[in-house]
């Protein structure tokens, strides 16, 4: 492998990570963190010095500011942008920025966090719904749209999360605000039908949390009631397709998909989520510019293989991130 120049050391740039399904963004970026924390490429080396000296128990890990441009809901997987030193500032520019996901709706069940990994809140008839009559409504959630954000979300209403509004059955003090997001395209990539091994969720509300979540979503949707048990005839597993979109930065995917369900006349959640795309960020980099994300099998390795260098001393993950990262500060060594 030929020799590469740097830039004039320490590192101050941007690179994307493949997120997994299942961890938090917070626990995928501390996990990176450590690995960056003890690289050459990203500390001064009289920082490294000093946290070498230091005591497993007192390392703080501040030695470079590292974070990350929008975060990914635990079920989604995908692209996640990392901003590293100097290159942090740049980080809010990801979250307007166009965005492109891939997901899989449910049919016949929506949940309080409008995906799998929440409560069953309302259950609904589904076998009326077909791959044609989801794709006369798409046309409805295309271009310039108003959605409001779910209640079960972090968005805050008087320095308050509306989850919390929702949890206690606390009434909101005035309708969530709708906001308007724009769809540049909405695409149903295939139709699963019944053939797919995905089923609603197990989880249920006690009697004391159907109370209280009611009592919130009553400011919101009329005499919206919990109905998550029902004697809808349940022979094989409930329809669900794979819809593709690209969306401006503020696009709950989730809300879609919730809204879908209600022009159906049914209902649905989400059980797949990958972000695609955030940016000049891709895991299929098509256009000029752009650039792709480094696996994360690639930091689950170098857990194991610490020390391990090639010829030019780099570790296989800086290597991996040297080969995508855009850097932000640093001059050419002649």
């Amino acid at each position: 492998m030929p020799r590469v120049t740097l830039p004039q050391l320490p590192l101050s740039g941007l690179f994307a990570v493949y997120k997994p399904s299942g961890p938090t963004s917070m626990s995928v970026l501390e996990d990176i963190k450590k690995f960056i924390c003890s690289s050459p490429l990203f500390v001064e080396a009289e920082k490294l010095e000093k946290e070498k000296s230091t005591s497993r128990r007192k390392r703080t890990r501040d030695v470079i500011k590292i974070g990350q441009g929008g975060t990914l809901d635990p079920l989604a997987d995908g692209v996640l942008v990392v901003g590293v030193g100097k290159a942090t500032k740049r980080l809010n520019e990801f979250l307007d920025c166009v965005k492109e996901y891939r997901t899989t709706a449910l049919l016949g069940c929506e949940t309080d966090t409008y995906d799998s990994e929440g409560a069953r809140v309302r259950v609904a008839p589904w076998r009326h719904v077909t791959k044609e009559a989801v794709e006369s409504m798409l046309d409805k959630f295309r271009g310039d749209i108003y959605q409001t954000p779910p209640i079960f979300s972090a968005l805050k209403m008087d320095g308050r999360p509306l989850y919390e509004y929702a949890r206690k059955g606390i009434p909101l003090p005035r309708p969530i605000e709708e906001r308007m997001v724009t769809v540049h395209s909405l695409e149903m990539v295939e139709w699963l039908g019944s053939n797919h091994a995905y089923r609603w969720p197990d989880k249920e509300f006690t009697t004391e949390e159907k109370t209280a979540v009611e009592s919130a979503l009553r400011s919101v949707e009329k005499a919206l009631l919990v109905n998550d048990t029902h004697d809808i005839n349940t022979d094989g597993p409930p329809a669900a397709f794979v819809l593709s979109m690209k969306v401006s930065g503020g696009t709950y995917v989730r809300s879609i998909i919730h809204d879908l369900g209600h022009v159906l006349g049914s209902a649905a959640h989400v059980v797949t989520l990958t972000r695609s795309r955030q940016g000049r960020f891709a895991l299929d980099p098509r256009d000029e510019g752009d650039k792709g994300c480094v696996p994360w099998d690639v930091f689950e390795r170098a857990k194991e293989n610490v020390g391990k260098c090639d010829e030019d001393g780099h570790s296989e993950w800086e290597r991996e991130v040297l080969d995508r990262l855009e850097i932000v500060e640093g001059k050419i060594q002649k």
